[in-house]
Formats: C-alpha cells, structure tokens, sequence
C-alpha cells in the first residue's frame, strides 16, 4: 500500500470527477490521500472531502502566491480551523520567488504565521519553496530556536545542500513525479540518497503527472508510478519503499492514528 501525501482534490481537473478519480487511486493500493489546502476559500471543501471520504484527510493553509490575499489568516485562525479531526497538518505554505504573485515579505510572515500554528498544535508543517531557498531555511532555522516543530517539504526540487539542512532540521522530504522527468538528473541524484526513513512520495495532483502519463492531468493513483521510479533509482524493492513512506506518513501525520476514519 501507498500514500499520496500531497494532492489537490478538490482543484479543477479532479473535482469534477472526484469519486472516480478516489476509486482508481483506490485500485491502484493507494491506502490514504492527504488533500491538501491553499486559501481560505476552499478549506470548507476540502474537509468536507475529508469527512465523506475514510481513507482522505486534510490540511488548512495558505499558499505563497495566495498571502497577498490572505493577511488576515494568523496563527489564531489556523490554529482554530486545524482542532477540526480530519485536519492533520498546516499548510501549505513556504515562499515562491519564481512567480512572486504575492509580495515577499508578506509571503514571509504568512510562512511564519504557519510555523508558529505548526508548533502550537505539534501538527506538521508542509513547506512549498520554489526560487527561495537562502529565506525558506534562514526562517525555518530561525522558527526552530523559538521552538521544534515537525513538518515536510513538498514535492522537492531544491538543491542536495537544501536537502541536507532540511533534513539536519528534523524535516521530511516528498518526492513528486517531477523525479521521473528526463531534464531531472539533479532531483535524481539527491533522491537516491535520502535516507528511506525521512522520504514521502506525492502526486501534488492535478499537478506534474509522472512518466508515463505526461500530459495528463495528474490523478492519486500515479503516486504508484513515481515510487516505482524511485525505488528503482535507488536499488530498493518497491515493497521496502512503499512500507517505508507508509510508515513515515504515519509517524509525521501522527493524527491519522489517533481519529477514528469516518
């Protein structure tokens, strides 16, 4: 069995056929779905996915791109929203210098507004960092000497040197199907040595579908095909990785094991 932990649902291109699109990433063994917030709007949504669906559970947040628009979003709000059951982490949330739709600054306090809701409900935090990596770890370390927080980065494409402090820090990395792009040599070299008990497997559907359905709106059920790419690339039988990433799901998202599935 395996773990998308990081998809979209409830986004155009897998709403409209959501119950499909669960059944085939059910087919597919795909055991539990993390689904995954980004404004304010939509995270009534997103937990009502979660409270209809035993094996889907969600996240509150607010994406970089969306800070501009959300500066009403604290650490209150989030804290209040993510006592909901089938909440199990804050995000996602980090810095996007590559787009820059929202402004910088407000995209780093709204990353700190989420690292001080991360540490006040001990519910880990899933970073989205693009173009950024100098001020995502410069606040992630500074957030940490105020007090530890769990949390992962998402759908990583950041360079080894980020990998390894990331790491030092306690984080988890998530691997999405980008991993299985031939232009991804770089991403491939650091995945193959990450250690099996700090490494997540993703879709970030409807988002980067994987070899060999590029082109597709990506869907759940083709977070089988990137771990069966990444097992590869690292020598590991696709069992001994799948049980891995299960397991450390479990441990990062530790409140899928203690509320009961609807």
């Amino acid at each position: 069995m395996l773990i998308d932990s990081h998809c979209h649902l409830n986004y155009k291109g897998l709403v409209e056929d959501q119950q499909n699109v669960l059944e085939r990433a059910r087919d597919a063994g795909i055991d539990k779905m993390l689904n995954i917030a980004t404004r304010e709007n939509e995270w009534d949504a997103v937990l009502a996915t979660a409270e209809r669906e035993r094996d889907v559970w969600a996240t509150v947040g607010i994406h970089p791109h969306e800070a501009d628009e959300h500066p009403h979003v604290d650490t209150a709000k989030l804290v209040e929203r993510a006592a909901h059951p089938r909440v199990v982490g804050i995000g996602e949330t980090g810095l996007d210098y590559y787009y820059d739709h929202s402004d910088r600054a407000r995209q780093q306090a709204s990353f700190r507004a989420h690292i001080a809701a991360a540490r006040q409900t001990g519910l880990p935090l899933i970073v989205h960092t693009r173009d950024a990596e100098e001020d995502t770890l410069a606040i992630m370390r500074d957030e940490m000497g105020k007090g530890a927080y769990p949390g992962v980065i998402h759908c990583f494409t950041a360079s080894g040197a980020f990998a390894d402090a990331a790491l030092e820090l306690g984080f988890y990395i998530s691997i999405s199907g980008i991993v299985t792009f031939k232009n991804a040599k770089d991403l491939q070299e650091t995945a193959a040595r990450l250690p099996l008990d700090r490494l997540l497997v993703e879709t970030d559907s409807p988002f980067l579908a994987p070899v060999p359905h590029r082109g597709k709106p990506c869907e759940p059920a083709f977070v089988a095909d990137t771990a069966r790419f990444l097992a590869q690339l690292r020598g590991e039988r696709l069992e001994v990785l799948a049980e891995a990433t299960s397991r450390n799901f479990n441990t990062l998202f530790s409140k899928v094991q203690t509320e009961p599935a609807t």
